[in-house]
C-alpha cells in the first residue's frame, strides 16, 4: 500500500501548481533547458565531490579537517534527507499534476519533499562561505541555478526547494558550531 502524504501538502500542492507550472513552461527554450540541466546534474553530487576533494589543496593541513567535516555533514545530510523524504511521501509535480507540468528530466524516485539538490546546495555555499569565501563567486550563482533547475525541470515544488535550503542551513550551521 502506498502512503499517503499530509493534508497539508494538497493544499500546497494547488497553490504551486500555477507558479511551478509556468516556470517548468520556460523549460521550451533550449538553452535555457540545457542550463537547468547542467545544473541539476553538477549538483547531483559532482560539483560537492570536487569542492570537498579540493578541501586538502585550498587549506593545506587544515583542508583534510574540512574535507572530513564537510563529508561527515553530507552524509549526515543525506541520512535525514531520505528518513524525511520517504515518511512525507509528497509526490512529485509532474506526477500529482499528470501531463499538466512537464517533467524534462529523469526523476530518481516518486517523492520532491524536501529538494535534495537544494539542500546540499546551502549546505555547502555556507560552509564554504566560513572557509572560502572568495569562492561564494562560483558556488552562489551555481547554487542559485541548481535550486531554480529542480522547480524548471518539473522535479520540485517550490516548498520543497525552501524546506531544502532550511535544511541545508540548519545542517551547515550545526557543523560549523560543533566544529568550533
Amino acid at each position: 500500500m502506498k502512503p499517503r502524504a499530509p493534508i497539508m501538502f494538497d493544499r500546497l500542492d494547488l497553490l504551486e501548481w500555477q507558479l511551478c507550472h509556468r516556470m517548468a513552461g520556460l523549460s521550451i527554450h533550449r538553452p535555457w533547458l540545457a542550463a537547468l540541466r547542467l545544473a541539476s546534474k553538477l549538483g547531483d553530487w559532482p560539483a560537492w565531490v570536487v569542492l570537498i576533494a579540493l578541501q586538502p589543496l585550498l587549506h593545506g593541513a587544515l583542508g583534510w579537517v574540512y574535507l572530513l567535516q564537510y563529508s561527515v555533514t553530507a552524509l549526515i545530510a543525506i541520512g535525514v534527507y531520505r528518513l524525511l523524504k520517504t515518511r512525507l511521501c509528497r509526490e512529485r509535480p509532474f506526477i500529482t499534476f499528470d501531463g499538466s507540468i512537464v517533467c524534462t528530466e529523469p526523476a530518481r524516485d516518486r517523492y520532491s519533499f524536501p529538494s535534495g539538490h537544494t539542500m546540499h546546495a546551502v549546505m555547502f555555499c555556507l560552509l564554504t562561505a566560513s572557509h572560502s569565501p572568495w569562492l561564494l563567486v562560483l558556488l552562489l550563482p551555481l547554487s542559485l541555478l541548481i535550486a531554480i533547475s529542480r522547480v524548471g525541470l518539473g522535479l520540485h515544488y517550490l516548498s520543497d526547494v525552501a524546506a531544502g535550503a532550511l535544511i541545508g542551513t540548519a545542517f551547515a550551521w550545526a557543523s560549523l558550531q560543533l566544529a568550533g
